[in-house]
């Protein structure tokens, strides 16, 4: 069972950058489709970006096109977010998810089946 584990999370300034990581413990990563998704306080769980099962395929969310990169590293069960250019409106819990190997690498929260705790993004004006 995929047991998502996310780290990297921290307090940058504007223009900053991160690169978040999250590793399963259960090195199963190579059987699933990943993503990130963020929650902001007093918001809903948004999608990130997404990478499919064998990394042929990589999605993004509008918001974070050109500044973020998602990646996945199988030999060592990990998937990374690379972040630059970090804006106020990046500040969130930013989550891991493992989800059904399709193709296309979906966007929809349901599509992913196992998520980690998260890691605390925050991005100082």
């Amino acid at each position: 069972q995929v047991q998502p584990v996310e780290s990297g999370g921290g307090l940058v300034q504007t223009g900053g950058s991160l690169r978040l990581s999250c590793a399963d413990s259960g090195r199963t990563f190579s059987n699933y489709n990943m993503a990130w998704f963020r929650q902001a306080p007093g918001k809903e769980r948004a999608f990130v970006a997404a990478i499919n099962w064998y990394g042929g395929n990589t999605n993004y969310a509008d918001a974070v096109k050109g500044r973020f990169t998602i990646s996945r590293d199988d030999a060592k069960s990990t998937l990374f977010l690379e972040m630059n250019s970090l804006k106020p409106e990046d500040t969130a819990i930013y989550y891991c998810a493992a989800g059904v190997a399709k193709p296309r690498a979906g966007a929809e929260r349901y599509e992913y089946d196992y998520w980690g705790q998260g890691t605390q993004v925050t991005v100082s004006p």
